[in-house]
């Protein structure tokens, strides 16, 4: 099963309540924190909630 690694690159300094709990739920804490997920779809749609405070790039 393909690998996602998502990357925190932007501050949620500012943002709204959901899309901070969002970067909690995935396991990023603070600026440029990476962790590495399976590529389901809770996942990605949880990505697509804040995906202008992170990068996502497929590893094998």
């Amino acid at each position: 099963m393909a690998r996602l690694k998502i990357t925190q690159t932007k501050s949620y300094i500012g943002s709204k309540q959901n899309h901070r709990d969002t970067l909690r739920s995935l396991g990023l804490k603070r600026l440029n924190d990476s962790v590495v997920k399976e590529d389901r779809p809770e996942f990605r749609g949880m990505v697509q909630t804040v995906r202008h405070l992170v990068t996502v790039e497929e590893v094998d």
